[in-house]
């Protein structure tokens, strides 16, 4: 006679309770990542062994965390981690959330560097230090500076560099504010882009990472202005600016980047084919 439940019963359990929930896009997938976790293991030990029988005290703990991502918690929170680039990153409320589409911003990065394997690259606002270790991983002579105002989201920025043997340097302050006397080959930022008024604010995981990450004035563009003044000072002849921004931006970081002198302007889609980056880079001769 079977005394509790096995992986199987107990993953379909979670992705019942969680079907109706509009904000879960696939109940299924986010109940194998939440047991995965719990057990210690990856998604294709929950397919090899469906029969084996979960530990009364984990299945409770599962349900708690059904019910807390049925409330809007991130999945990412629940777990404490995000993929991101081949990466496991650590995630805290202090941090945004890394996501696929930023993902286009570090495949650009790696192209305009395709000949400057030791470049000197700046990540402004890096948050888990998602986009500084990829380029890392992927650039290993790189020297990499991950900036952050906020020092609890620069704590999760170098234990993620630690844990995954990518050394960067992590430097506190404003944007190019702790880059002073530096300057770089290539200048990397996610920064706030929505509006302070934007409805989206209110749906989904963005409820839960803070606003100061998310917003940016009325029209979700004064970060950006800042970045693209700010860098000029801190960009090498010939060195790049490549910014993420909202999906309906493009033509207005286009016109910032160009009203401060930027030539070779471009914008990439991201994996929606939405407008998602906008690059930059100074003239030869500064």
């Amino acid at each position: 006679m079977q005394v509790g439940y096995s992986i199987e019963q107990v993953l379909t359990q979670g992705s019942q309770a969680m079907e109706p929930c509009a904000f879960v896009d696939s109940p299924k997938l986010e109940a194998e990542i939440l047991l995965a976790h719990l057990l210690d293991k990856d998604r294709t030990y929950l397919y090899t062994w469906p029969e084996k029988i979960v530990d009364n005290d984990v299945v409770v703990q599962f349900r708690n965390l059904c019910r807390e991502r049925m409330l809007g918690k991130p999945i990412a929170h629940l777990i404490g981690e995000r993929e991101f680039w081949g990466l496991s990153l650590k995630v805290t409320p202090d941090t945004l959330i890394p996501r696929p589409d930023t993902e286009t911003l570090v495949e650009t990065a790696l192209q305009l560097l395709a000949d400057k394997p030791q470049a000197e690259i700046a990540d402004l606002g890096t948050g888990t230090g998602a986009i500084a270790l990829a380029l890392k991983s992927e650039l290993p002579h790189a020297t990499i500076s991950a900036v952050d105002f906020s020092e609890a989201a620069l704590a999760v920025a170098k234990n993620n560099s630690e844990t995954l043997n990518l050394p960067i340097t992590c430097l506190h302050g404003s944007w190019c504010e702790p880059l002073a006397g530096k300057q770089f080959d290539l200048i990397a930022s996610n920064p706030p882009y929505i509006e302070e008024q934007d409805p989206h604010l209110e749906q989904g995981d963005v409820r839960f990472e803070p606003i100061t990450a998310l917003t940016s004035g009325a029209d979700g563009l004064d970060d950006i202005r800042l970045i693209s003044e700010q860098a000029k000072a801190h960009l090498k002849a010939a060195g790049w600016l490549l910014i993420e921004h909202g999906y309906n931006q493009a033509q207005a970081v286009q016109e910032i980047l160009r009203q401060d002198g930027y030539i070779n302007i471009e914008s990439r889609q991201d994996y929606g084919t939405n407008d998602r980056i906008t690059f930059g880079q100074m003239p030869s001769s500064k």
